[in-house]
């Protein structure tokens, strides 16, 4: 039986200007969800349609507190976390749904 893995992401919009934290167990879902405003929220109010960063965890509770950690940072830590990574800002859901 496969472990169910939990996911940490950040995601913008088409300009890079707003950022959002998020957590899922399903990291392909969850940005479909987003890119199709298929739920009213933030998101969808600022056109939250890129995954810019990720992380994966084993442990739902590890997850939470990845999420809090990155929340409560400040967004030129949040920009270096995803510089570090990604320093163009290219939407990596492409290359998970491959």
């Amino acid at each position: 039986m496969k472990q169910k893995e939990y996911f940490v992401y950040i995601a913008t919009n088409k300009y890079n200007r707003v950022l959002y934290t998020g957590i899922t167990n399903n990291l392909i879902r969850r940005l479909y969800e987003h890119k199709n405003k298929l739920v009213s929220s933030f998101t969808s109010k600022y056109n939250v349609t890129k995954l810019i960063y990720w992380e994966a965890f084993d442990s739902p509770l590890d997850a939470i507190a990845r999420e809090k950690q990155i929340k409560a940072g400040s967004r030129v830590r949040k920009l270096e976390l995803i510089k570090s990574i990604n320093p163009d800002f290219e939407d990596l859901y492409e290359k998970l749904v491959q």
